[in-house]
């Protein structure tokens, strides 16, 4: 992969579901592509398909039609074992609800996906992520233990951690309240600073979406609208 190639792409991608009443076609014939280092949000009316587009990107779900090819490998040719490494090395991903490990602490929930990977630094790495979102007094505490602003800086730090190349956030406000929500924000796009990696993020709030270097808008399943924000951070 060049330092020119996008590190995300998508090629006409259709994405359809199995309901109760037969197929739900949910995506259709988006093609896209993010250059490293961008901060791109996703948004749209609910229904529009922001979350199931952020699902494909990340291989959570796959494509049904089309390609996508993220930092250089194409995504549609992989199994789920595939898939999965290859999030564990090159993605982080916070979802709107926390999915924390209630039986472990908020260290044990950062360094268990950093052992998986092999680092033999995982707590270390773990207890440094967690201090850079004002836990590393939480660190033995578990998620029943915190505040639900408190478990999704847990989730963030689990994401940052590896040091993605790309991060991935579903309404990562979304369950949280005003302040709490702003603070998660702030913190989202600075992990962003540190690590260099590039953000997708869904959201319906606009002064979230103002803060990206480009905003993809989406309706009933297509592109919308795709600009650059002059006025992005």
């Amino acid at each position: 992969m060049s330092t020119s190639d996008p590190i995300l792409s998508l090629q006409d991608v259709d994405l359809s579901l199995i309901g109760n009443a037969g197929p739900v076609d949910i995506l259709h014939g988006v093609s896209l592509s993010i250059t490293a280092g961008e901060t791109v949000g996703l948004t749209g009316p609910s229904g529009s398909g922001k979350s199931s587009l952020l699902m494909v990107m990340g291989g959570l779900e796959q494509a049904t039609g089309g390609s996508v090819t993220a930092v250089g490998q194409d995504l549609t040719s992989m199994n789920e074992e595939a898939l999965a490494r290859f999030r564990r090395a090159n993605m982080g991903v916070v979802f709107q609800s926390f999915h924390l490990i209630p039986t472990m602490t908020a260290l044990e929930n950062v360094a268990t996906p950093l052992e998986l990977a092999g680092h033999k630094d995982a707590f270390d790495r773990a207890a440094e992520e967690l201090e850079a979102v004002g836990l590393g007094h939480r660190t033995g505490h578990y998620p029943a233990q915190m505040s639900g602003g408190e478990q999704q800086r847990v989730a963030l730090a689990r994401a940052a951690a590896p040091r993605p190349r790309l991060l991935l956030a579903d309404e990562p406000t979304g369950n949280l309240d005003e302040s709490n929500g702003s603070a998660i924000m702030d913190l989202l796009f600075g992990l962003r600073d540190r690590h260099g990696a590039t953000l997708v993020l869904v959201t319906h709030a606009a002064d979230l979406a103002a803060r990206c270097d480009r905003v993809i808008r989406l309706r009933d399943g297509r592109i919308d609208a795709d600009a650059m924000n002059e006025a992005a951070e």
